[in-house]
């Protein structure tokens, strides 16, 4: 009687106060994952590969002939077009080869271009020969008086907020993993839910293109077995995508057709000699450098990009993957090797190259991209600024000096900078022979007043000025090392050459003084050269190894580099700069086609 009052009471008082009875407690329920016939309904999973490669310190835009083409700030523009498009499925890989080359990095010894990189949301790079390039952190760029000979590479790594990656570097003597380079060379992202293995891979032939004492200590192994072995550690570790970034690569006459690969050299490429040597599925993509040269070409199965050098380019890999298996789908994918980093174009032609609008009356608009305005980044050219406003007076600096005339560079002849530049050193020197390599010439010279900036850009390498006692005998056996290599013709004073126009092992056909008397075997000889070369750089270490030490002063004590030497001797003549004669360096025809070679970086 009581409990049925008590509930007569609640009813009238809960309709009194129009009460609603609580709901009980409930979990969440966690949403249900899709089925796979929704997966399948939703279609293939898109993955935006973008690759750089040999920035070279090329930070800035550059402003010329009305339009405005490079820099970081603008290549952030296109990205962030990039991952707009594909939210969560963009990976921005670099191939190597990021600091040295202008007055902006060298500077910083790449600290400004870390930074840069880092406000881009680089996600990983390769390491290239020439990130050994500075050696210890400060003025010198070799080891001296204990001095870490790996220090500003090592200060690079701590500052990127990106994995420097290279898998196949190893300490000579012990074959360990250096201490000093974490983990082993590989790195893994995730995108749409996809587990992306990324190895990083280093020339083998680094040693010879940069100062051979900065790596002494280091091997650089095969890049084959290298990347087989690191893939499948990948896969264990669940990677269901692997992409090689790597600073060794290609070069192709033709990029229009991906399947057709009868432009590239692929006997001798190193990009296509390691996918030959791996069995079929081993990589997904490969984002190459270090020759820079064009490539997007499907090679062994294998999508394949490498594009223009000094932050001119960008290229993009599209995979799409099966939404159940995560399979690549080869068929879908889709190459773009070649994407112009442009913030200013020719309204009419679209283009920012200089060079293709020369005598073109230009009308200047933004540039666009997948049909949106390019809108350089603020923070990285915020961030970019000061290392430009530190270097503006000494790019701009006058010499006092005029070039009558361009002077013109020629990897594979003779050029008139060149031999002019090789005339300065012997000169300078008063030496009987002097020797330049093409690959450290990194600029052609340009008519007008002459700046230090413009003679920085021919000659942006820190080398030292060497000179060598040699018989006749030893500098014959020297010159015939430097034509047999793969490094371009070498620049000449003091001699007269004959050579075959292919690169084989009797390249050097004859060779005299260039007053035509032959080279004594016996005589004495006084041969200048940059320290680089001296020191084994560019092939030459397997003759100089059996140089007496005594006979090769690496100009360590010298109080003038190699360039501000040569601007002194230049500014002490007080004469303009013209390119002297040119005939010192005759190539001789052949009948049957030379066989294609992998010339490698062209550089140090």
């Amino acid at each position: 009687m009581i409990r049925a009052v008590a509930v007569s009471l609640v009813v009238v008082f809960c309709s009194l106060s129009a009460c609603k009875t609580a709901e009980p407690k409930r979990e969440p329920v966690a949403p249900l994952d899709p089925t796979p016939a929704e997966v399948k309904e939703a279609g293939p999973i898109h993955l935006t590969i973008v690759g750089t490669n040999d920035l070279h310190g090329w930070l800035m835009a550059i402003a010329e002939g009305g339009v405005k083409a490079g820099g970081l700030a603008a290549l952030a523009g296109y990205v962030k077009i990039l991952r707009e498009e594909n939210p969560g499925g963009v990976l921005l890989l670099d191939a190597g080869d990021l600091f040295q080359g202008t007055l902006a990095s060298n500077l910083s010894e790449g600290e400004a271009v870390i930074a840069a990189m880092n406000a881009v949301g680089f996600d990983a790079a390769a390491i290239g020969n020439h990130e050994f390039d500075f050696g210890p952190v400060g003025p010198h760029v070799t080891a001296q008086d204990g001095e870490d000979v790996f220090g500003v590479l090592k200060a690079r790594m701590a500052q990127a907020k990106f994995p420097m990656l290279s898998a196949n570097i190893y300490e000579h003597d012990s074959k360990a993993r250096p201490e000093w380079l974490p983990g082993d060379g590989t790195a893994i992202f995730e995108r749409h839910g996809v587990k992306i293995g990324v190895i990083g891979l280093t020339t083998p032939q680094t040693p010879q293109t940069t100062l051979p004492i900065n790596v002494a200590s280091l091997r650089f192994a095969p890049l084959a077995p290298e990347a087989l072995t690191a893939a499948n550690r990948l896969r264990e570790k669940g990677a269901q995508v692997v992409i090689a970034v790597m600073h060794a690569g290609g070069k192709c006459a033709r990029w229009d057709d991906a399947k057709d690969t009868s432009s590239c050299d692929t006997s001798q490429a190193e990009v296509f000699t390691m996918l030959s040597a791996l069995p079929p599925g081993t990589l997904d993509a490969v984002v190459a450098g270090h020759v820079h040269n064009i490539v997007g070409h499907v090679f062994a199965g294998t999508p394949v990009i490498e594009t223009y050098s000094m932050d001119k380019s960008f290229g993009t890999i599209d995979l799409y993957l099966d939404p159940i298996s995560h399979a690549v789908l080869a068929d879908h994918t889709e190459i773009k090797p070649v994407q112009p980093i442009c913030e200013l174009v020719d309204q009419e032609s679209k283009s920012c190259d200089p060079k293709a609008l020369k005598g073109k009356l230009v009308q200047a608009t933004v540039a666009e991209f997948h049909g949106k305005p390019i809108v350089p980044d603020q923070k990285v050219a915020n961030l970019v600024a000061p290392a430009l406003d530190k270097v503006t007076e000494l790019q701009h600096k006058p010499l006092g000096l005029k070039v009558p005339k361009g002077l013109g560079r020629n990897y594979e002849a003779e050029s008139a900078l060149g031999s002019f530049l090789a005339d300065s050193l012997r000169g300078m020197e008063k030496a009987d022979v002097a020797l330049v390599n093409p690959g450290g010439l990194r600029a052609d010279l340009k008519a007008g007043d002459l700046t230090y900036g413009a003679v920085f850009e021919v000659i942006p390498f820190d080398n030292a000025i060497a000179t060598l006692d040699l018989s006749g005998e030893e500098l014959t056996r020297l010159l015939k090392a430097a034509y047999a290599g793969r490094k371009g013709v070498f620049q000449i004073a003091g001699l007269q050459t004959k050579i075959s126009r292919c690169v084989t092992l009797d390249r050097l056909k004859s060779v005299t003084l260039d007053s035509g008397k032959p080279i004594d075997p016996a005589a004495r000889y006084r041969v200048v050269m940059p320290d680089f070369l001296a020191r084994g750089g560019d092939g030459l270490a397997g003759v100089l190894t059996t140089i007496e030490p005594a006979h090769i002063d690496l100009g360590q004590n010298r109080e003038l580099g190699f360039r501000d030497a040569l601007i002194a001797f230049w500014q002490q003549s007080k004469k303009p700069l013209e390119a002297p004669k040119l005939g010192r360096i005759t190539q001789l025809a052949e009948k049957a086609p030379c066989p294609a070679v992998e010339t490698g970086d062209r550089g140090q």
